[in-house]
């Protein structure tokens, strides 16, 4: 163990929780969740969605390096407690003017640029505590991983910022894409640590908790607006089993069999395991959420209309659970093995349903959505036993 680490931060051990530094900090990003939703609403087009899921893709690089940073110590004491301070209050901003990330609105500061400033005061803060709390055998490494992802990302957000536009958009796609190709190219025969495996996968159960919390939220908005009636109750009953159902297909027996999958690899190649396993593969599953939640506000949005739900709603609503389904898939083939057929095959469905689903009324289209989960979680019954006691 460095000594370093010892004197500034609290060092992780096996078994080790969440906190609730770390439960406030992820606050920020349910309210940057909350305004991407607004985001595509507004937008209301392919580009509005594309934009707002790089955005979310961002968003999600600055969680999941604060996330390794409190697996490394405890988030609440010593260095690292300044660092997630910081941290979620730069996050706060950069959500704050998500709105403005890509259009600046006329008078005060220029958007793009506080938005870039602010997920980079994020981003360099963590750098440099990662960096300095890091093993000596593996600070070298660590600081090229860091430097190759954070310099070049942070300068093409800062071009892309002021060049707006088209240019803007193809910038902060380059710069989300630089993250995972440099950590996967720095990563290879480096024996990366997972001090403690309940704690990082508790951490991202919870990120998805608070996502579905987000979806549950603006479901809430959109019905309270207006006097309750029949329509808009069954409305809200049938969109919460949508989001019951998301979690059902996360929680219920997945997430307990990844964590023990997770702990039983070798020491040496869990942190490749788990880099793969959630840093990279619970982006789908977030953005799977932000999606359906879209899909939902628009649909409770029109709930009581005879008109059909629209394309935008209809793909919004089967692609957001699509991807969803087809990331727990995904991340229990990396972590048990196995693929589970049944939900790859309920969420090539979806996508194919996406036209039949624009064409119903919204609650006939929830209806229909509910009707197919449900046809999922019978399927997997009787496909996959219900594990012993």
């Amino acid at each position: 163990m460095s000594a370093r680490l010892g004197t500034v931060a609290v060092p992780s051990r096996e078994g080790d929780r969440v906190t609730t530094l770390e439960l406030f900090f992820d606050l920020a990003f349910v309210f940057a969740f909350t305004q991407l939703s607004r985001l595509m609403a507004q937008q209301h087009d392919a580009l509005g969605i594309l934009q707002a899921l790089v955005i979310l893709a961002l968003l999600w690089w600055a969680w999941t390096s604060y996330g390794w940073l409190t697996n490394i110590a405890h988030a609440d004491r010593g260095v690292v407690r300044v660092a997630m301070i910081v941290g979620m209050t730069a996050m706060f901003v950069a959500g704050l003017v998500v709105l403005e990330a890509y259009d600046d609105l006329p008078g005060g500061l220029v958007g793009p640029l506080v938005f870039v400033g602010a997920y980079l005061v994020a981003r360099v803060t963590h750098a440099i505590v990662f960096v300095w709390l890091a093993e000596p055998e593996l600070r070298r490494r660590t600081l090229l991983t860091v430097t190759l992802s954070v310099v070049p990302s942070g300068a093409l957000l800062i071009a892309g910022a002021l060049l707006g536009g088209t240019w803007q958009l193809w910038c902060t796609i380059a710069a989300v894409a630089i993250e995972p190709l440099v950590s996967s190219r720095t990563s290879v025969g480096v024996a990366w640590p997972v001090r403690s495996t309940a704690h990082f996968t508790e951490r991202h159960g919870l990120i998805v908790i608070l996502a579905l919390g987000e979806s549950i939220l603006g479901i809430g908005a959109g019905a309270a607006t207006e006097p309750i009636s029949v329509g808009i109750l069954a409305g809200v009953i049938l969109s919460m089993l949508i989001c019951i159902a998301l979690w059902w297909a996360y929680f219920t027996r997945l997430s307990g069999e990844a964590e023990h999958a997770l702990l039983s690899v070798p020491a040496p190649s869990r942190g490749r395991t788990a880099t793969t396993a959630y840093t990279y593969l619970h982006l789908l599953l977030v953005a799977g959420i932000v999606l359906a939640a879209l899909g939902l506000e628009v649909a409770m949005a029109h709930i009581e209309d005879p008109d059909p739900l629209g394309l935008f709603g209809a793909a919004a609503l089967s692609g957001g659970v699509a991807c969803y389904l087809a990331g727990t898939a995904a991340f229990a083939r990396r972590l048990l093995g196995t693929w589970n057929v049944p939900r790859l095959a309920i969420a090539t469905i979806f996508v194919a349903l996406t036209p039949a689903l624009s064409a119903l009324p919204p609650l006939a289209a929830l209806a229909s959505v509910v009707g197919v989960l449900i046809a999922l979680f019978v399927s997997e019954r009787s496909v996959t036993p219900a594990p012993a006691r």
